[in-house]
C-alpha cells in the first residue's frame, strides 16, 4: 500500500553521508549553497532548464515545502483528480478554497488544456495555484510535449501559478521526462527531491526551484521556513550534493531501476486488463490504478459498492494491501484502487539484473512477492 522505493540509496550517496555525519551547524534556511548550485546544475543538465542557484529552496521533504507554498500564496488551489492523497488535506488545513478537476481514463487521467480553460474563463483574473503531478501518483502516467505546451498556453493566458510536482520525473521508464517549466518558465515552481528516484524517502530532502520573477514568493516561503523547520538536516544536505553531481554509478542505478519497474508495471497492468478491469500501463514510477467499476454486478453480489469496501474485503481475503480510489479524489462508488508494486528487495534485483530485456523469469526470481500479490488479487477478482 505504501509508495516507497524498493531500491537502496546509491552507495556513493551513503558514503557521502558517512563522511559528513559529524556536520552539525545550522545551515542557511534556503539551503546549503553548494547543494543549491548542484540542484540547479542538475536540472539544467537533465531538463535544459535555466535556474539560478539562489532560486533553489531546500526543505525537509517536498511535502513540507508544498504546505508552506499554500500558506504563503494567496490564491485558490486547483487539483486535477485522481491526485496524491496530501494535496487536498493540506489545502483544507490552511483553509484554502479547493477546486478539483476530474480527469478521465480515456485521457490517461491527465488534465487537458480545454478543461483548464473552461474552468478559468469565467473568472480569468483570480489568482490560482494549479498542482500538476507527473509522472502521476496514483496512475504512473505522464504528459507529452504537446499536452504540456497546451497547458502552458492556458496558464499564461490566466496568469496561473503552476506547482509542478515532478518527484517521479527521474523514474520515467524511457528517461524522457519533460518539465512544463520549459514552456511556462515564468509561472512554474518545480518540486522534486530524493525520496523516489534515489530511494531516500526517510532522508527527507525536498527541493523547490523558482523562476526569478517569483523570488518574492521564495522569500515568503523562506521566512516561514525560518519560523518552522529552521533548516534541513545538515549531514543530509552535504550528502545530497553527491546525488545531484554527475556520477556513472548513479546513472547506471537509475537506468536499471527503470528497467525493473517498467517490466513489473507492464506485467501488472496486463494481469488487471485480463480480469476485465480498465488499467493503463504506466510510463513511470511504481503504481497502477485499475478501475473495476465495469465488474460492479459481480462485486455487488459480494456486497461491495465502494472502493473502500473493495480494499477492505481484498485485504481480509488475500492480505493484499491497496488504497481506494476515494483517497485520491475519486467518487467512492468508482471501484478504483492504487497498487504500489514495490514489495521486493530492490538491492538484490539490481545486483542480479542481466543485460537485455527483463524477462518474467527474472521477475519470478527477484520480485516474486509482488507478482504473487498481483496474482492473488486477480484470482480473487475472477472467483
Amino acid at each position: 500500500g505504501f509508495g516507497q522505493s524498493p531500491f537502496p540509496v546509491p552507495d556513493p550517496i551513503v558514503k557521502a553521508l558517512q563522511l559528513h555525519a559529524e556536520k552539525k551547524k545550522y545551515l542557511p534556511v534556503a539551503g546549503l549553497p553548494e547543494l543549491q548550485r548542484a540542484v540547479a546544475q542538475y536540472h539544467q543538465r537533465t531538463q535544459q532548464i535555466e535556474i539560478e542557484e539562489q532560486h533553489v529552496l531546500i526543505g525537509p521533504g517536498s511535502k513540507e515545502l508544498m504546505f508552506l507554498l499554500q500558506l504563503a500564496y494567496y490564491g485558490n488551489v486547483i487539483v486535477p483528480t485522481p491526485a496524491w492523497v496530501s494535496y487536498i488535506p493540506q489545502a483544507k488545513i490552511i483553509g484554502k478554497q479547493i477546486h478539483t478537476l476530474p480527469t478521465k481514463h480515456k485521457n490517461n487521467y491527465l488534465l487537458d488544456a480545454e478543461t483548464l480553460e473552461e474552468f478559468c474563463k469565467n473568472d480569468p483574473k483570480r489568482p490560482r495555484i494549479v498542482i500538476l503531478n507527473y509522472p502521476s501518483n496514483p496512475t504512473g502516467k505522464t504528459y507529452n510535449e504537446t499536452q504540456l505546451k497546451d497547458l502552458a498556453q492556458v496558464a499564461r493566458a490566466h496568469n496561473l501559478l503552476i506547482l509542478s510536482d515532478e518527484i517521479y520525473g527521474q523514474l520515467h521508464y524511457e528517461g524522457a521526462h519533460l518539465s512544463i517549466a520549459k514552456y511556462y518558465p515564468e509561472g512554474t515552481i518545480i518540486s522534486s527531491g530524493l525520496s523516489k528516484w534515489c530511494g531516500a524517502g526517510g532522508w527527507r530532502l525536498g527541493t523547490f526551484l523558482f523562476p526569478p520573477n517569483l523570488y518574492w514568493l521564495f522569500d515568503a516561503m523562506a521566512a516561514t521556513a525560518s519560523e518552522t523547520f529552521t533548516s534541513t538536516s545538515t549531514p543530509i544536505q552535504y550528502a545530497a550534493i553527491t546525488a545531484y553531481t554527475p556520477n556513472d554509478f548513479i546513472d547506471r542505478y537509475l537506468m536499471n531501476a527503470r528497467r525493473i519497474l517498467q517490466a513489473i508495471g507492464t506485467w501488472t497492468a496486463k494481469q488487471f486488463q485480463n480480469t476485465g478491469a480498465h488499467c493503463l500501463s504506466p510510463n513511470a514510477a511504481f503504481y497502477v490504478f485499475p478501475d473495476f467499476t465495469s465488474l460492479d454486478n459481480v462485486l455487488k453480489k459480494r456486497n461491495i459498492t465502494t472502493s473502500q469496501e473493495f480494499c477492505d474485503q481484498l485485504f481480509k481475503d488475500t492480505h493484499v494491501a491497496v488504497l481506494p480510489g476515494s483517497y485520491f479524489g475519486q467518487d467512492p462508488s468508482e471501484i478504483s484502487v492504487r497498487l504500489a508494486f514495490v514489495d521486493f528487495d530492490g538491492k538484490k534485483a539490481l545486483e542480479a539484473l542481466p543485460e537485455g530485456p527483463v524477462e518474467e523469469s527474472f521477475l519470478r526470481q527477484y520480485c516474486n512477492q509482488t507478482l504473487q500479490g498481483v496474482e492473488s488479487f486477480c484470482d480473487w477478482i475472477n472467483h
